[in-house]
């Protein structure tokens, strides 16, 4: 078997989010059928997150197994011929050895969420931002951002229905930058819990319009109480922007 590396990106917006479900098109669906079309082969593909309903990826990276050695550029033309219409494209392709895994391999993960602040909504980026009428101070929310930085148990800023063994996680990076009427706000980590980027930034807003002090902030992440959250940030302001792995683990097959 022979195995593929793909780094991918695509509008979420139409999506029920990276993993298949049985009543709604995924990415990783609309994946799997470009491979199969091209290829005659069944395969499951993993991606290293699972992104949902209507959040974007810039540099999500996937990888799936064939019988056949394919020349990793004729992989990346056909999947890119097979995935249209879906709003999905296939930037890179290479051959790996096993031992790697887009997910378990991963050793960082980069999400940036995009904030519109203006009093018109958008309309271009209509499903690329949200949209914020109220001004916001992208420096206050920068200090606030600061304050929870290292390795903490991040039980207000996880879903109810997050799956993993545990709170605890290592933030390294949560910057807030503007830039006219757009605020960016990245985040960076080896691991992050279900939503915890989007009620991070929604937290955060709450920083940015003057309702929370940089310090009330992180008083709510010492709470480790999801009721302590503010309202969460919509899907549509997200991208996964990228993913780290080992020189050794990623590379192209010898």
């Amino acid at each position: 078997m022979a195995r593929f590396k793909l780094i991918i990106e695509y509008d979420g917006t139409p999506f029920c989010g990276w993993q298949r479900q049985a009543d709604r098109m995924s990415v990783q669906q609309a994946l799997e059928e470009a491979i199969e079309r091209f290829s005659g082969e069944t395969v499951t593909t993993q991606a290293a997150g699972r992104t949902d309903a209507g959040v974007h990826a810039l540099g999500q990276v996937a990888h799936f197994d064939l019988s056949k050695d394919w020349d990793p550029f004729r992989v990346r033309e056909a999947l890119n011929y097979h995935l249209r219409p879906h709003p999905v494209v296939v930037i890179d392709c290479q051959g790996v050895g096993h031992d790697f895994e887009a997910r378990f391999s991963a050793t960082a993960r980069h999400y940036e969420y995009r904030i519109l602040n203006r009093r018109a909504p958008a309309a271009i980026e209509r499903n690329q931002v949200w949209h914020v009428p109220m001004p916001l101070d992208p420096t206050r929310m920068h200090k606030a951002a600061q304050l929870i930085l290292g390795h903490h148990d991040f039980s207000t800023f996880r879903s109810s229905e997050c799956q993993a063994n545990s709170p605890i996680r290592t933030l390294d990076a949560f910057d807030v930058s503007g830039d006219g009427e757009v605020i960016s706000i990245t985040a960076s980590a080896r691991s992050f819990l279900h939503h915890q980027v989007r009620s991070m930034v929604g937290s955060l807003k709450l920083v940015g319009d003057g309702k929370w002090s940089p310090a009330d902030f992180r008083a709510a992440l010492d709470a480790a109480d999801r009721r302590r959250c503010g309202p969460m940030a919509p899907s549509s302001g997200l991208y996964l922007t990228g993913v780290d792995y080992d020189a050794a683990g990623s590379g192209p097959r010898a």
